[in-house]
């Protein structure tokens, strides 16, 4: 999968011996310890458990719109990487890229966090649920497919903002105290949040949400048992379902009597649409939870947050639930 990483890492090889004297001249003029992040959901944690400390320069990768799943690496994204002091990234299959730029990193007392080596063994693999489109086997894949998302359970986020902070004390000692009272703050937020999760679950009508989309969401169904049905799954490069799935996915809004169909941020609506336009009442409402895989250097400089969007995703469940 993505095999243009191979020849990619090669060219950049060359730009690797080229840039790197000038690229560490330049780090060590500014002084900054340098945290390059992946995704959107990185970046705000390391934002908030780094806050009063001005010594920090943090880097989001994907900052113009782009899926994590589409995402190709130019030379210059993986040149930040090879010189940073701390790197942190998904490390799924979509992450395949990030070895070879590893490979080739000028930083050797780089501090490298993978969140799914973080969760160990509470990452869960990808999983067919009943009425969901299958995917085409990639003859060169070898064992289990992961699923990389997740960010989007707040239990787990706790875990990793603790790792995080963890090695940033370490790796910086002369500002652990700030790192320290951060993540306390931080993550008591988290858990203020995963609580409100639960009282929403258990006061909830229903226990079922159906997606006509992809489907990350599986981590944060799984934190409160909630079950699910959807068209893919959330790795899935897919765009159209096929009329068994639409069928049967329409058929499970009438028989559990769902007042919601759901969708992602990235949808354009039409397999939701369809879905509801095929149930006995076709009046169900077209909700959207935010999987936070898309952000754009605009919303950066918003008020968006993690939790802000968290919380939006909470409302919209309620919403969905009853």
């Amino acid at each position: 999968m993505k095999k243009y990483i191979i020849l990619l890492a090669m060219a950049c090889m060359l730009v690797f011996s080229m840039t790197a004297c000038v690229t560490n001249k330049d780090k060590k003029d500014d002084g900054k310890f340098q945290i390059v992040t992946t995704i959107f959901p990185e970046y705000d944690w390391v934002r908030e458990l780094t806050k009063g400390n001005d010594n920090v320069e943090i880097t989001l990768l994907l900052d113009n719109g782009v899926d994590l799943h589409s995402y190709q690496p130019t030379a210059d994204d993986i040149i930040k990487v090879s010189d940073c002091d701390m790197f942190i990234y998904v490390g799924g299959e979509s992450d395949e890229w990030v070895e070879d730029a590893l490979a080739n990193k000028t930083n050797k007392d780089m501090v490298v966090i993978n969140l799914l080596d973080v969760l160990g063994e509470n990452v869960k693999e990808e999983e067919i649920v009943e009425g969901m489109e299958g995917e085409e086997e990639d003859e060169e894949e070898e064992g289990p497919e992961y699923d990389e998302h997740v960010w989007l359970s707040v239990k787990s986020s706790s875990i990793i903002c603790s790792k995080i902070a963890e090695e940033l004390e370490k790796a910086d000692p002369d500002n652990k105290s700030i790192y320290e009272a951060n993540a306390k703050e931080y993550i008591a937020k988290l858990d203020e949040l995963d609580n409100k999760y639960q009282d929403v679950v258990s006061g909830a009508k229903y226990d079922t949400v159906l997606f006509g989309d992809r489907f990350p969401f599986r981590y944060l169904v799984d934190d409160y048992n909630l079950d699910y049905f959807a068209a893919f799954v959330g790795c899935s490069a897919e765009s159209e379902a096929s009329f068994e799935t639409i069928t049967f996915l329409s058929d499970k809004v009438d028989e559990l009597g769902l007042k919601s169909i759901l969708q992602i941020e990235t949808s354009d609506g039409k397999i939701a649409n369809t879905i509801k336009d095929n149930t006995k009442s076709k009046d169900q409402q077209i909700l959207t939870m935010d999987s936070m895989q898309s952000v754009t250097a605009d919303e950066l400089q918003s008020s968006v947050t993690y939790i802000s969007v968290m919380e939006s995703n909470l409302e919209v469940l309620k919403s969905a639930l009853n």
